[in-house]
C-alpha cells in the first residue's frame, strides 16, 4: 500500500525533456543526503555527521523513494540497507557527485589569484610576435597564471566570447555592441604589397587610387580586415576586382610574392622574400587594434588582472 502511494506521487517516466528537467530539480538536493545514508546505512549517524537533523534526513529519503516510486533501502529498526534499487542508484549517485566536485575544484581553481586561467582570444597576425611578447611581461609579475589561447578572426571570436568560451579578445575592428565592453589599445598601418617585380615596386609611397586596376587577393567576407579592405577602397573610389580570397595574412602574401595580384596587409612579423611594401598615403589606411568582454559578467581574480595589464598597455601594443 505505501508502495502504491508514492508511485501515486512520482513523476511520470514519460521520457518527455520537461518532466525530466522536473524529475533532476527535485533528486538534485537529496543526492548527498542518500549518498550520506547509503554510506551509514543508519540515518542518525548519517545525520550527525551531515550536521543535519535527522527528521530532515528522513524526510528527504522518504521523499526521494517518493519521486522515484521504488524503494532505495530496507528499514531495520535504526539502521537501513540498500535494496537492488538502491546500489543501482547509489552507484550513478557517486559518480555525480564526484563529477560536481571534480567540476568545483576546476572553477575554483580557475579563478585563483596566482594560478587561475585566462581564456583568451586574438587575431592571427597577432599571433607571431604580438601575443607572445604580451604573455611574456605579463607573467614577469604573474608568472602561474594559465592561458587558453583561441586564434580566429574578429566575428568568430566575439560569438565565442558571448557564448562564454573566452574571457578576453583582442580584435579589429573595435567592436561596438551593447551587450559588449571594447577598448581601443592601438592602431597598425596597412600597406600595399605588391610582387618584387611588379611596376609599382620601385615606388615607397602610394596613393590607394593608383592601385585600382590591379588584382586583389584579400581576406574572406566576414574579415574585420576585409570590411576595412573594401571600406577604403570605396574611400579612394573604385571597386577591386578581387581573383583570391583567402582565411590567413601570410598566405596572401605568398600568393602576392607568386605574382597572383596585390593585397592590403598590416606588416608581417619578418619581412618576406619576393615582395615589396608600400606606405599607403591615402587614404589613411590603419586598422584600431582594441580589446573586448562581455559586459556585466565579473571578472575572475586573473582575468581581472590581465585585463588592466592590457589597458595599461594602450599606445604600445604593437612591436
Amino acid at each position: 500500500m505505501a508502495h502504491q502511494q508514492r508511485s501515486q506521487g512520482r513523476l511520470s517516466p514519460s521520457g518527455d525533456t520537461q518532466d525530466m528537467g522536473e524529475l533532476t530539480r527535485l533528486l538534485a538536493p537529496r543526492l548527498a543526503y542518500f549518498a550520506g545514508v547509503a554510506r551509514t546505512e543508519h540515518v542518525t549517524r548519517a545525520a550527525q555527521e551531515m550536521n543535519v537533523p535527522q527528521s530532515t534526513l528522513s524526510r528527504a529519503m522518504a521523499r526521494l523513494e517518493q519521486d522515484l516510486g521504488v524503494d532505495l533501502f530496507a528499514r531495520h529498526g535504526r539502521t537501513v540497507s540498500l535494496t537492488t534499487a538502491g546500489r543501482t542508484f547509489l552507484a550513478s549517485v557517486e559518480r555525480a557527485l564526484a563529477e560536481i566536485g571534480r567540476a568545483a575544484e576546476e572553477v575554483r581553481a580557475d579563478a585563483d589569484p596566482a594560478t587561475g586561467k585566462v581564456a583568451f582570444g586574438f587575431l592571427h597576425t597577432m599571433g607571431a610576435e604580438t601575443v607572445p611578447g604580451l604573455l611574456h611581461a605579463f607573467r614577469a609579475d604573474h608568472p602561474r597564471v594559465r592561458f587558453s589561447l583561441v586564434q580566429n578572426y574578429g566575428e568568430a571570436m566575439l560569438e565565442r566570447l558571448r557564448a562564454g568560451e573566452l574571457d578576453l579578445c583582442l580584435t579589429s575592428p573595435v567592436p561596438d555592441a551593447p551587450d559588449l565592453v571594447a577598448r581601443r589599445l592601438d592602431e597598425q598601418k596597412l600597406r600595399l604589397v605588391v610582387p618584387a617585380d611588379h611596376r609599382l615596386a620601385a615606388r615607397r609611397r602610394i596613393r590607394l587610387a593608383e592601385a585600382a586596376e590591379e588584382i586583389f587577393v584579400t581576406l574572406e567576407p566576414g574579415y574585420g580586415l576585409r570590411r576595412i579592405f573594401d571600406a577604403l577602397c570605396r574611400e579612394a573610389g573604385f571597386r577591386p576586382r578581387v581573383a583570391f580570397e583567402g582565411e590567413e595574412a601570410e598566405t596572401l602574401r605568398g600568393l602576392v610574392a607568386a605574382g597572383l595580384g596585390v593585397a592590403l596587409l598590416p606588416p608581417p612579423t619578418v619581412a618576406r622574400p619576393g615582395v615589396v611594401e608600400l606606405t599607403v598615403t591615402a587614404p589613411r589606411a590603419v586598422r584600431e587594434i582594441g580589446v573586448a568582454w562581455l559586459a556585466d559578467r565579473p571578472d575572475t581574480p586573473p582575468v581581472a588582472a590581465f585585463k588592466k595589464f592590457l589597458l595599461s598597455r594602450r599606445g604600445s601594443l604593437l612591436p
